[in-house]
């Protein structure tokens, strides 16, 4: 037959524009929220997930002997006592004779490509592998799309445990398998249809399968999505659920419901920078693009449910296809947006450099810490993303976009949440930086980053810009500009109504106990906020002023948790007055 690359249509993306609008260097931040919804509740993807996939080295020849010594290398190398656990198998494990699709056993499940994985006695190749992989200490992963093969339809295939057949849970709408296709749709109103994905979800349990890959999923495929969900829980067994490709940002409220995590964009693969190979496997331009969508994706991950960056193609050398800086800023940026690190390079031929970057615990703590980072700057090819973890500490990346010239980047260390000064650490050196305050720089070779840890000093005032990227603004809350004020923008269009607020998030305190909040405004006559610690009762702040473009100041007294705080600024029954910056101290 002949065999497609996958996402081909994506390849080799050019160099992006980062574009997003900014006032001084500064990102402003999305004007609304994701709609409330929960991360997937299987048990499973706590913090994102570390592993391996098939797909950008190995591609369309999966075989047991590849996986097997695949497996074997991450735990050889030091990796999985590095955390590293999933092993996974892509495209290319079942037998496709051709665009009819899959071919699929009595139920219409596809069926193994014994050729490459061959049974073991009466265990079936897949399950053989599994079991190696188990046997290393780590855990496997399979890959699947929507729907049902047109074999199945054609052959009308039982539906295991149930009286009805393929044909009566089939539409005759196209499914997308990017290299076997002949997928149709499935109707989930109709009887049968989730009877159908239990039993796929109860073979792949049979088998060891820890972690399930949809490809093609689109916003018509929200039925499958669910679906799988709960094939996979009524299993019994912990089992991880990602979804791809170039999901619908308008629709992450699903994703986060209903899977583990999802990829933002298309393949990080070079397909047309191969020659004879898979290597090189990708290119600086194809990690530009990502910038941008940690930036906007940075609402919606979290605990059990992370956005995915797409393959980590660090462990090759030069055969990644970027240079040292460039790999350890794709490592940092990951990282930074919390994402999956699933490498796509071969483990059994590590480079040395490469496996001391993807052991550095440092780092890899960044990803782990479950906090998706906000922008902070976006100017040209000065890129900073910040992000406060739990115990207050203040993790920032500093990127040169460019791939061919050296830059000077700085952050206002304001930004960052930190008003006072902050003893910082160079994260891939391990080296101090000293105390820092006010804004730092740092000079940057072509496609490198610094990701340093910043713990701010105890009794530092906490400065938050209204603005700010990391801030939560909800409703009819927007961003403005304002030549008076600190930033130059201040948020407005506040309260009016109880969807309407502005949430200052990032508010790192070392300590319990009182501090003063002194906040910036902007009025012409009187009005009100009422503002929240925590999430804890409401304090009223009555306001009067004398202007809507030069900021006035007021301060009351609030009591702080250790650690992160947050501190909302509403009205739910009038406007309320403008905000510029706080100030905890």
């Amino acid at each position: 037959m002949t065999l497609r690359l996958r996402s081909v249509t994506r390849r080799c993306v050019s160099s992006l524009a980062v574009g997003a609008l900014a006032v001084g260097g500064l990102l402003l931040g999305p004007l609304a929220l994701a709609p409330a919804a929960h991360a997937e509740s299987n048990g499973v993807g706590l913090t994102p997930a570390l592993g391996w996939s098939s797909w950008s080295f190995v591609r369309h020849s999966p075989t047991a002997a590849v996986i097997d010594a695949q497996a074997d290398a991450m735990k050889s190398s030091g990796l999985a006592a590095a955390g590293f656990q999933y092993v996974n198998v892509d495209d290319f494990w079942y037998q496709c004779p051709g665009s009819q699709g899959p071919n699929v056993d009595q139920y219409g499940r596809w069926q193994t490509d014994t050729t490459k994985f061959p049974p073991s006695g009466a265990t079936d190749g897949i399950a053989a592998v599994a079991a190696h992989v188990h046997a290393d200490g780590l855990k496997f992963g399979l890959y699947i799309t929507p729907g049902i093969s047109a074999q199945a339809v054609a052959q009308n295939t039982a539906i295991e445990g149930t009286a009805y057949h393929a044909k009566d849970i089939a539409t005759t709408t196209a499914e997308k398998n990017y290299n076997c296709h002949g997928m149709v749709g499935i109707d989930y109103s109709k009887p049968g249809a989730q009877a159908f994905v239990n039993s796929w979800a109860n073979q792949f349990a049979s088998w060891g399968v820890d972690y399930v890959k949809i490809d093609g999923v689109g916003t018509s495929d929200v039925g499958d999505v669910q679906a799988w969900s709960a094939g996979l829980k009524q299993t019994g067994r912990p089992i991880h659920l990602e979804l791809s490709n170039s999901l619908a940002i308008g629709s992450a409220a699903t994703w986060q419901q209903y899977s583990n995590g999802w990829r933002t964009g298309g393949d990080i693969e070079c397909y047309s920078c191969e020659s004879g190979s898979s290597y090189p496997l990708t290119q600086w331009s194809n990690v530009q693009s990502r910038f941008g969508q940690v930036a906007n994706w940075q609402p919606y991950g979290g605990p059990g449910a992370f956005n995915d960056y797409d393959s980590l193609e660090v462990g090759n050398g030069s055969n990644d296809g970027l240079t040292a800086p460039e790999r350890q800023s794709m490592m940092s940026l990951w990282a930074m947006g919390a994402s999956p690190l699933i490498l796509g390079t071969d483990l059994t031929h590590l480079d040395a450099t490469d496996l001391g970057y993807l052991k550095n615990s440092a780092v890899l703590a960044v990803d782990q810490d479950a906090v998706d980072a906000s922008r902070i700057v976006n100017s040209g090819n000065q890129q900073v993303y910040s992000k406060t973890e739990s115990n207050g500490d203040v993790v920032i990346g500093l990127f040169n976009y460019s791939g061919t010239s050296s830059t000077t980047v700085t952050v206002p260390l304001s930004a960052a949440g930190i008003g006072g000064s902050a003893t910082a650490t160079d994260l891939w050196t391990g080296g101090s930086l000293g105390t820092i305050s006010g804004s730092y720089s740092v000079t940057l070779a072509p496609g490198a980053v610094q990701l340093i840890r910043a713990v701010p000093s105890s009794g530092s005032a906490v400065r938050v810009e209204a603005e700010a990227s990391g801030n939560t603004l909800a409703g009819a809350a927007r961003v403005a500009t304002c030549a008076a004020c600190s930033g130059g923008a201040k948020v407005g269009y506040i309260g009016n109504g109880a969807a309407d607020y502005v949430t200052v998030n990032g508010i790192n305190e070392p300590s319990a106990g009182s501090r003063t909040l002194t906040i910036q405004y902007l009025l012409s006559g009187s009005r009100s906020f009422s503002v929240s610690v925590n999430g804890g009762p409401d304090i009223q702040v009555p306001l009067t002023g004398t202007s809507w473009s030069t900021p006035a100041t007021t301060s009351i007294p609030i009591t702080v948790a250790a650690g992160t705080n947050t501190i909302r600024f509403h009205n739910d029954t009038a406007y309320a007055p403008d905000l510029d910056v706080i100030t905890v101290g």
